[in-house]
């Protein structure tokens, strides 16, 4: 009989337990870590601490420390010394990996998605057993319906290798703990570095109240970003699960257009609380998009724009920038007005870069700039966008007042439907 140094969670729940004499205790159930890095061994690894055995008719929580765990002709065989109870909160700060982990969903990292748990990897060490890794493999699942010999040497006649796919434990983010009142160490932390609209696809793929703990983990500036990706129907059930008073900070992070669309698709007297709950200038200019039908330009303009005098410098408009940080999409066309807020001109940042510091802009603006009234019919935006080669449209009303600005990417799938339209005809 050899010691064993890996093994797998499906290849030890339901085995016999026996004591020194050879005489049968239990059936393990389950398995319990703790729910902080250990400190004992690789950062990566989460101690063993408790094990569930079912005794008889009861099922209690024992000491793991108790228990061997070895190998004989590749079987598994455990072995108990004695059954020591674990202390109640020993066993609420933990972790059980076949209820809380198998078969749960996680956070793969590398790949930017959700993934199902099919097995973990535990390894006995001098200092304890501990939790690896997940995997995440066919080979995992395979294992769990007891066929991986079969299966690998039948693919093994076409020289074919079931391909193995594991998560070291300091990358798992489980997060389907709608149950728990516990949660991983550095749980979430690490979400954060996932692009918004990947972090948005993996929210929409959990479940209700499992997105709605995750999106509240997560900071009002990467919030803010995040819910300007989801689908509307995420959009709603985040909006209508959480408390005013934090859907109000993360909406005064987002363009007032953006909130305006989500809004828009709330019962009237929940807008009414998000709106007074805002910023009052916030809260302003939501409302004042509001205003405008689902049909016309005003209703998907951005009031998020930059606008400068024709007597500013060059330079004096770099500096600005610098200092105010704008968003990439602010940078498109940018706006010459004059007191009364009448467009007069646009330029970009190419505009900008080429000309000498000491020019005025109102040297190098383009005049009479391609605009769009605020009351007409979006249908009108992808024509102007297409034919003009434009980026960002100025949005005016009757007396050429600028009132803010269409993107191009609020129109891009307009385009691409026409375009598709187009050649069908053809």
């Amino acid at each position: 009989m050899t010691s064993l140094t890996t093994f797998y969670l499906s290849g030890i729940t339901g085995k016999e337990v026996f004591d020194a004499d050879g005489d049968a205790i239990g059936r393990i159930k389950d398995l319990l870590v703790s729910a902080v890095p250990s400190g004992q061994a690789d950062p990566n690894q989460q101690l063993v601490t408790g094990v569930k055995l079912k005794v008889g008719k009861k099922t209690g929580f024992y000491s793991f420390k108790t228990f061997r765990i070895s190998k004989a002709r590749e079987e598994l065989n455990v072995t108990c010394t004695g059954l020591v109870e674990l202390p109640g909160e020993e066993v609420d700060n933990g972790l059980l990996l076949v209820e809380n982990i198998l078969d749960k969903q996680i956070v793969d990292l590398n790949g930017r998605k959700l993934v199902r748990v099919n097995d973990v990897r535990l390894a006995t060490l001098a200092s304890g057993t501990f939790a690896i890794a997940v995997d995440i493999g066919i080979e995992g699942l395979l294992r769990r319906i007891g066929i991986t010999g079969p299966i690998k040497r039948l693919l093994s006649f076409f020289k074919i290798k079931i391909p193995t796919r594991f998560i070291l434990w300091d990358d798992v983010q489980a997060i389907d703990f709608s149950n728990l009142n516990i949660k991983l160490s550095k749980s979430y932390a690490r979400l954060h570095t996932l692009h918004p609209s990947d972090l948005a696809d993996i929210i929409e793929e959990l479940g209700n109240k499992s997105s709605t703990s995750v999106f509240s983990a997560l900071d009002e500036e990467k919030a803010a970003d995040v819910l300007e990706e989801l689908e509307t129907d995420a959009q709603i059930h985040i909006v209508e699960s959480l408390p005013v008073n934090k859907v109000a900070d993360v909406f005064e992070k987002m363009p007032a257009d953006e909130v305006a669309d989500i809004i828009d698709e709330l019962e009237d007297d929940k807008a009414e609380l998000l709106l007074k709950e805002m910023e009052a200038e916030s809260s302003q200019e939501v409302r004042e998009l509001l205003e405008y039908d689902d049909d016309l330009v005003g209703s998907i303009m951005t009031t998020d724009y930059l606008s400068f005098t024709s007597t500013k410098t060059v330079e004096e408009v770099l500096n600005e920038l610098r200092a105010k940080k704008p968003e990439a999409a602010e940078l498109y066309n940018m706006f010459v007005t004059e007191n009364d807020d009448r467009l007069i001109g646009t330029f970009n940042l190419r505009d900008l870069v080429v000309s000498e510091p000491e020019k005025t802009i109102g040297q190098i603006m383009k005049s009479e700039p391609v605009s769009l009234l605020d009351d007409q019919k979006t249908s009108a935006i992808a024509e102007v966008v297409s034919k003009y080669n434009l980026l960002a449209v100025p949005v005016i009303d009757q007396n050429e007042q600028l009132q803010g600005m269409v993107v191009v990417d609020d129109v891009v799938e307009d385009l691409i439907s026409e375009r598709r339209t187009r050649k069908r005809r053809k």
